[in-house]
């Protein structure tokens, strides 16, 4: 029988993201100055590599935000269905959702972390125990190093065959739409000035699926990056925190902006007690620490969730309302910046002379505001959703980190790092749980970073002509 699948709030968001990406992409096509800027962005090797590890980032979220409850027995031809919520991202690594060991665990690790004491032929013993599902395929233990070495030497052969074939593929299908021969185009691959650098996009994918290959050789059999104190793999956790990142950073600024857009505008184009008060408004909001304003909120929406216990079907129900409120206030709470930056910005185009021509002609100020103003003002808003992406991202890290963030059973890189905060002070040093979040978080916001300073340089107005150039 079919899964009882189980749409939350934040898939909604998740759905919301693609269908305005698809929507913008549909758009920019059959607009030959959105072409020639993105083109110029195109251009850039650093933005396509950018847009290829996002696009990464964007497919593990869309996976992990199909969620469904799967049948566990049938009764009286009616189905009973497992009271936990999975994704598709969960059935894809197999087992690694599950905890299924004791505690730490060094990656590629077979034996614990920590002694465990056990009793043995009704003798207490305390030794290093054996992973469940590490190294537990292997007969001899001291076969341990020669398995892993055969299963890299294997992932590597093969990930590196099919990155030959992609790009043989690739530049096959780039000498056939330009006209050329295999050799020219494959000699012009990396000499290109005026074109765009595919073999960036190219690079990137080769190392996507290099790492991939290695991780499917080696999970199964492995905890590649180790396990937490609860036995939890720590490679998955990472995985499963990138949807919780997404969800924040697009959420978050998807609130910001309506309030920043119209509240921005509307000071900057009525000015008298309209920018008054506006300005009374966000510099209100910013005199209070925003930290306090979010922890105070979270817990208000904590209380309401403990006190309807009812509501919830499911854990991950619960858990998912606090990450979408929580992605809600924070946007509310993060719009002054924008609001400034789009009044100022307002009021000098308001005086520029076709608004007043429009006015002159009795074009009403709202139409003035929508006709003339936004679109004007577009730039800003684009290049600043990009820059406050990234941002928000760390901000949740922040949350996490003083207990005000996600819920404890929600994955996330914030969650992370609060948890091994206090690990770096044990002797030995458990490392590999904040260095995995650490390189995951820096990847996704290096990348929005990169993608985001060459936004700006294609959607400034100062360089247009730089751009329509193609210089």
């Amino acid at each position: 029988m079919m899964p009882k699948f189980v749409l939350l709030p934040t898939d909604i968001v998740v759905i919301v993201l693609v269908a305005a990406l698809g929507f913008y992409l549909w758009h920019a096509l059959r607009s030959d100055e959105l072409r020639a800027r993105w083109r110029y962005v195109m251009g850039s090797a650093a933005a396509l590599c950018s847009l290829t590890l996002l696009g990464f980032f964007l497919l593990t979220a869309v996976l992990d935000s199909v969620h469904f409850r799967p049948v566990i027995a049938v009764q009286d031809q009616h189905a009973v269905y497992d009271v936990k919520t999975y994704s598709l991202l969960d059935k894809a690594f197999g087992k690694a959702h599950l905890a299924e060991e004791k505690s730490y665990s060094e990656p590629l690790a077979t034996r614990t972390f920590e002694k465990n004491s056990r009793f043995e032929n009704g003798r207490p013993i305390r030794d290093y125990e054996p992973l469940k599902a590490g190294g537990a395929h292997l007969k001899d233990e001291s076969d341990h190093v020669r398995d892993v070495l055969v299963r890299c030497a294997f992932a590597l052969a093969i990930g590196l065959a099919a990155c030959a074939a992609l790009w043989v593929i690739c530049v096959l299908c780039a000498a056939r739409a330009k006209g050329r021969t295999f050799a020219e185009e494959a000699g012009r691959l990396f000499k290109r000035r005026d074109e765009v650098p595919y073999e960036a996009v190219l690079s990137t994918v080769s190392i996507l699926v290099l790492l991939g290959s290695l991780i499917a050789f080696l999970w199964p059999f492995y905890h590649v990056m180790g396990t937490d104190q609860t036995g939890n793999d720590v490679l998955f956790q990472a995985f499963k925190s990138i949807r919780t990142a997404l969800v924040i950073g697009t959420l978050a600024t998807l609130t910001t902006l309506p309030f920043a857009v119209v509240l921005g505008i509307s000071a900057g184009f009525f000015k008298g007690w309209v920018d008054d008060l506006i300005q009374y408004l966000y510099t209100t909001l910013s005199s209070i620490p925003s930290v306090l304003l979010i922890a105070a909120s979270v817990l208000m929406i904590q209380v309401f969730i403990d006190a309807h216990p009812g509501m919830y079907a499911t854990g991950i129900e619960r858990a998912d309302l606090r990450l979408f409120m929580l992605s809600v206030i924070i946007g509310l709470t993060g719009w002054a910046t924008l609001a400034r930056l789009l009044r100022a910005e307002t009021l000098k185009i308001s005086q520029l002379d076709y608004i007043q021509a429009a006015r002159a002609f009795g074009v009403g100020p709202f139409r003035i505001m929508r006709r003339h103003v936004l679109p004007n003002v577009l730039h800003i808003v684009l290049i600043v959703a990009v820059l406050d992406f990234s941002g928000i991202v760390l901000y949740e890290a922040v949350l996490s980190y003083v207990g005000v963030g996600v819920d404890p059973t929600t994955y996330s890189f914030g969650s992370m790092i609060n948890a091994g905060r206090l690990e770096l002070s044990r002797t030995p040093v458990v490392w590999w749980n904040l260095c995995t979040a650490f390189v995951f978080m820096l990847t996704l916001v290096l990348s929005a970073n990169l993608l985001a300073s060459s936004v700006r340089e294609a959607f400034d107005p100062r360089l247009a002509i730089k751009v329509k150039r193609g210089k």
